[in-house]
């Protein structure tokens, strides 16, 4: 099998490609190729040239973290919960998100997503006691890996300088509104203005969360205020 891999020295340097030969092994997560590459003593591409170490993110290996987010044969996802098998597959192309700064490599910055929160002033206030119609859901809101993966796939975010904040943003917004006794007008006027005047509901957050959020119902809550 072959891995393509889109590279990058660091934030100021051009992308380029490199591919490296791997052999099959059965099915494995994409984690783990890149483990096992980096594990040789001298990592080398198909021409025989030695290369340094691919520079990717992981913390959990099991998909609780988000951290290894990145783009695998043309779909967004996380290493660690891809399953390839190394057999029957002839080329694994792996890039970094593409609406994200690059870092270095399969590395990017997704620091926009915490400095939105702060800049629309996204915080609870006093807190009130839920509503326990609401307890299952907000459970499940607040396992947003943060991941970015449906900022990647969303055809109306556009990165870092646009004013709409995308699905994680929705979500995080109910998850304070449905908890909060004094910032409720505050947090809705922030969704209104960075989130529902520009969603075009093409549901592909909806379809990308590795962590099955219930994004919709997120929405749903928030539009009905």
């Amino acid at each position: 099998m072959k891995v393509r891999i889109k590279r990058q020295d660091d934030r100021r340097s051009a992308p380029y490609w490199q591919v490296f030969h791997f052999r099959g092994e059965g099915r494995i997560t994409v984690a783990a190729i890149l483990e096992k590459l980096n594990e040789r003593d001298r990592l080398e591409d198909i021409k025989g040239k030695q290369c340094r170490k691919i520079r990717w993110e992981c913390g959990c290996m099991q998909k609780m973290c988000g951290g290894c987010a990145m783009v695998i044969n043309g779909h967004p996802a996380l290493a660690c919960g891809v399953f390839i098998n190394t057999d029957d597959t002839e080329i694994l192309r792996l890039e970094p998100l593409t609406k994200f700064p690059v870092v270095e490599d399969l590395i990017v910055d997704r620091s926009v997503i915490w400095e939105r929160q702060k800049e629309a002033l996204m915080y609870l206030g006093i807190r009130k006691h839920p509503d326990p119609k609401e307890h299952d859901h907000q459970y499940s809101a607040a396992k947003c890996l943060k991941c970015g993966l449906c900022l990647e796939v969303c055809p109306n975010y556009l990165g870092a300088k646009d004013d709409f904040y995308g699905a994680e943003f929705a979500n995080n917004a109910y998850l304070l509104h449905s908890s909060s006794l004094n910032r409720k007008r505050a947090l809705e006027k922030q969704y209104e203005e960075h989130f529902a005047k520009q969603c075009s509901k093409s549901l592909a957050c909806r379809d990308i969360c590795p962590a099955h959020l219930q994004t919709l119902s997120s929405i749903s809550y928030m539009n009905r205020r």
